[in-house]
């Protein structure tokens, strides 16, 4: 049976007493409890965030990567394919010469309808597709970037501080009332879900696409 001294949660007799009138000093008993009892339960807390928030920066990394190289070829499509127009244009030409070389009129050569100056419209599909990738991928980057930001929370809530225990104390419950105010906690249970409408939206655009 283990004794009563190796017991650690045995306070009386983890810390010295307090002398009277100092039950709440800078570094009465009541202070170092309250530290050893928030330990584990920070500890606890910070490192299931601190996991999720690892493979989620992964999987947003690795994934905006891929939607950035779809975008990049289908942006394309958004503006005049001025090879296109080149080809167009030099065709025409060829055709002038030929009517020219053989005694026609060059004004009955029709004209080509592209040219540098001509209105260019997108197709609706095109847009659609580029619409919801750039969402999909703006989506993703909002995730990596509140992840990076809840990661720099949580490392600044661990560091510990200087001072006595009551000190310590006070910036720890602190930061931890700053954790509840802002709800970082559901901000971070939030973020897988916004990952998974950023891969649904790609999806959706990946099937109008092909």
């Amino acid at each position: 049976m283990r004794g009563k001294g190796n017991d650690p949660f045995d306070y009386e007799q983890k810390f010295p007493e307090d002398k009277q009138y100092e039950e709440l000093g800078p570094t009465a008993r009541v202070w170092r409890t309250y530290l050893e009892e928030c330990a584990p339960f920070d500890i606890e807390m910070v490192e299931g965030w601190r996991d999720g928030l690892d493979v989620l920066l992964v999987f947003a990394g690795l994934f905006s990567a891929v939607v950035t190289t779809f975008v990049a070829q289908t942006s394309q499509s958004l503006q005049v394919d001025y090879g296109q127009v080149t080809a167009s244009l030099l065709f025409e030409l060829i055709d002038v010469q030929r009517t020219a070389a053989n005694g026609s009129l060059v004004n009955d050569v029709p004209r080509s309808s592209l040219t540098p100056f001509s209105d260019f419209h997108p197709t609706a599909s095109d847009s659609l597709v580029n619409g919801l990738w750039f969402t999909s991928l703006s989506f993703s980057l909002t995730t990596a970037l509140f992840a990076v930001l809840t990661k720099q929370w949580i490392h600044q809530y661990m560091t510990v501080p200087s001072g006595t225990p009551r000190d310590r104390c006070r910036v720890r419950q602190f930061r931890y009332m700053g954790l509840q105010k802002w709800g970082v906690g559901f901000i971070i249970g939030l973020l897988p879900v916004l990952m998974s409408v950023s891969l649904f939206i790609f999806l959706v655009g990946l099937v109008v696409f092909l």
